[in-house]
């Protein structure tokens, strides 16, 4: 058991029999009277989205995760097939687990797989992708005076917006946290 006051962003805890993973947290103390912990969170099986407020003390069960380095292989349109690294194992996630990490998922690259009880819940994406720019916007002449940017699509079907010396073929790196270009490669 741990203390709701351990609740932080990214730490997975049972609640009513269900897994849950925290995506927001804040932490409450009024002048009088018990802190309160406000959090909202998301049903690691059903993708359902919990907001549960707890008062200062209350206890609820944390949960024992395994992670795995997996190596992406492909998709058949509703789940993404790993390889373990180790054991050659292959196993395989839905793209509503997913989420929007499936918009930088590029064959070949190694990603780290949560499990729980041998069920894959998740995966972490390296924080930063290469990928190929596949089609770009064409850029307006004399539209110089401000950082202009313009929209291209990756060869994962991702968009980004970039800046205006971005063209198709080349390889640029995004973050894959937020989505956002970083560099040309």
């Amino acid at each position: 058991m741990i203390d709701v006051n351990d609740l932080r962003k990214g730490v997975t805890f049972e609640f009513d029999g269900q897994l849950f993973k925290v995506l927001d947290y804040h932490h409450n103390k009024s002048g009088r009277g018990n802190a309160s912990i406000k959090i909202k969170a998301r049903n690691l099986r059903t993708l359902a989205t919990l907001e549960k407020t707890f008062n200062s003390g209350e206890r609820v069960q944390d949960v024992r995760l395994d992670y795995r380095n997996v190596q992406f292989l492909y998709t058949d349109g509703s789940l993404y097939h790993f390889m373990d690294m180790g054991t050659f194992e292959q196993p395989a996630i839905s793209s509503e687990i997913l989420g929007d990490s499936c918009k930088f998922l590029k064959e070949g690259v190694e990603v780290k797989l949560t499990l729980y009880e041998n069920e894959p819940l998740d995966v972490e994406l390296p924080t930063t992708v290469d990928l190929l720019v596949t089609r770009a916007e064409s850029a307006v002449r004399g539209d110089t005076a401000t950082g202009v940017t313009k929209k291209v699509t990756l060869e994962t079907g991702a968009e980004v917006i970039t800046p205006s010396f971005v063209e198709e073929r080349d390889v640029i790196r995004v973050d894959t946290r937020t989505g956002e270009y970083v560099t040309r490669v």
